[in-house]
């Protein structure tokens, strides 16, 4: 049976979301994947639908999620459901809900220099099977400075600054540029790169890359062969 992914993509054109929506779902198809794409965030309003998939995939800068729609989210993953994503389409989405922040590890605060800025990104974990044999590569592009659940598993940075701006006053400092985190029994996948679709050209970015939505599609047929349930995570105590 073909695995079930949903990619959404939207929000601000900048971030070529249809490009990159092309190339991952090449690659899930690829991959044996049974893959719908929408354009659309009403389609986050049918619960059920969500809680069919295996994965996940937002592309969608900034815009606005309504709360119902962020708690089928939020259901559906911690089921186990998986999400993964990229750059702004992923953790510069919905800047004003705080839970989807929460449950994908980080949230976009700047990018000194903008588009162009050579800087290399470091691979932390090399004996995790999302890094192994990748080595530390060089782009040219958006330096993402995101603030970070310090709850993630991080699997590769970057240095700042690279820019001189403000922050330069203050120690050098390794923002992430790929996690891994845990929502319930869901996988969460992120990867910083991807201002521009062709920065999945260079090797190293789309292994990655690659490898991340494979890995968060994952949780789902673990979480069914073991019998878990999100119920386990369910609190009737206000969280937000």
């Amino acid at each position: 049976m073909k695995r079930k992914a949903l990619i959404l993509w939207g929000g601000w054109d900048g971030h070529e979301p249809e490009l990159v929506s092309r190339r991952f779902r090449k690659f899930l198809e690829e991959e044996n994947f049974s893959v719908d794409v929408e354009t659309n965030l009403d389609v986050l309003a049918d619960r059920q639908r969500l809680f069919e998939l295996d994965l996940f995939v937002p592309i969608w800068t900034m815009g606005d999620l309504q709360k119902g729609d962020a708690d089928h989210l939020l259901e559906a993953i911690g089921a186990g459901v998986g999400i993964a994503g990229c750059h702004g389409g992923m953790c510069d989405a919905f800047r004003t809900n705080v839970a989807w922040q929460f449950m994908t590890g980080g949230n976009w605060v700047s990018h000194p220099g903008g588009d162009g800025v050579p800087y290399t990104v470091n691979i932390l974990n090399a004996s995790s099977p999302l890094t192994a044999g990748i080595s530390d590569f060089r782009v040219e592009s958006e330096q993402y400075y995101l603030h970070v659940d310090p709850a993630v598993e991080v699997l590769a940075t970057t240095r700042f600054p690279a820019v001189h701006w403000y922050h330069s006053s203050n120690r050098q400092v390794d923002v992430p540029v790929v996690w891994t985190k845990r929502w319930g029994h869901g996988r969460v996948y992120y990867n910083s790169l991807g201002h521009h679709d062709d920065i999945f050209d260079i090797p190293e970015a789309w292994e990655l890359m690659k490898r991340g939505l494979l890995w968060a599609a994952e949780g789902r047929k673990l979480a069914a062969e073991e019998g878990l349930s999100a119920e386990e995570f369910k609190s009737e105590r206000k969280m937000f």
